[in-house]
């Protein structure tokens, strides 16, 4: 449910629909001749590219500031960072620019495209329509690094991100400070940073030595978290709006410009989920006085 290999399902769902694209539009150009096969598959190669690179850099623009921080983050695709429709345009007016000429090319640039667009927004349904049905906040209880054991259930009530990580692993020790940043930036966020399989001296010492802070360090030996929402690599991250749904998930490591926009999602998602708190009755009418004797 997470990802596909490698890659979070929202990246494999843009791989994906550009692999379809390609073989559509190569089998539509099937009764063409030789020529025009080659010259077909050719101006398809270059509107994905296009397409692909236009949706990145969007993405980075729209993002710039915490991109510039950081600017090999900019070329880390895994982290799923892609305006699709920005994608699209580019690489539709790319394809009938470059077919001006060749007007019989159009039609499987377009079904190609078409279909590509279509398997895209199924996959993304299928996304959403699978977080909906997804499990939701374990009900775990874990132990922070004092020893004093912690229920997940008590962290209800707000946004929750949930990060499943290891010292020893090197995407882990990387997203670190970006957790810890967006922990100090979103305080209305709830962020439990679960420990799979290590002690708490060594979990204390690496986060010691980073110079990190984090509110919620819990500590996870036998991998039950791991377990509960079905994921066998590291670091996974799970976003739980206010009442305890998963609304999002990534695998693999996170850049500061992915994790804002997630948080930012994961915050419109729950004030739309949340009912707007009722009037209290002393704003509702106003206070009686005092009777008189």
């Amino acid at each position: 449910m997470i990802g596909i290999g490698p890659f979070p399902m929202k990246t494999a769902a843009v791989i994906t629909a550009a692999v379809l694209a390609r073989i559509v539009a190569r089998y539509a150009l099937r009764a063409s001749d030789v020529t025009s096969r080659r010259a077909g598959a050719g101006v398809l190669l270059d509107a994905l590219a296009v397409g692909l690179f236009t949706a990145r850099a969007v993405y980075v623009v729209r993002w710039w500031p915490d991109y510039a921080v950081s600017p090999a983050s900019m070329i880390a695709l895994g982290d799923g960072g892609f305006d699709v429709w920005a994608g699209v345009g580019a690489a539709f007016a790319w394809a009938l620019w470059r077919t001006r000429r060749h007007r019989t090319q159009r039609r499987p640039m377009v079904a190609g495209m078409a279909a590509g667009l279509a398997i895209w927004g199924v996959m993304h349904v299928g996304l959403t329509f699978m977080l909906r049905e997804a499990p939701p906040l374990p009900a775990l209880t874990l132990m922070d690094v004092a020893g004093r054991p912690v229920s997940l259930d008590t962290h209800r009530g707000k946004p929750i991100v949930m990060n499943l990580w290891a010292s020893w692993c090197p995407p882990c020790r990387r997203e670190m400070p970006v957790l810890a940043q967006a922990q100090a930036d979103y305080p209305d966020v709830r962020f439990l940073m679960i420990n799979q399989g290590e002690t708490a001296n060594t979990v204390e010492a690496f986060v010691t030595s980073q110079g990190l802070t984090f509110d919620h360090l819990l500590l996870d030996p036998e991998s039950q978290a791991m377990r509960a929402v079905e994921t066998r690599a590291l670091p996974t991250t799970l976003y739980f709006d206010a009442h305890g749904r998963l609304v999002d998930a990534h695998l693999g490591e996170l850049t500061a410009a992915r994790l804002r926009d997630a948080l930012d999602d994961l915050r419109r998602q729950t004030s739309r989920s949340t009912p707007p708190a009722a009037v209290s009755t002393s704003q509702a009418s106003p206070a009686s006085s005092p009777s008189k004797e």
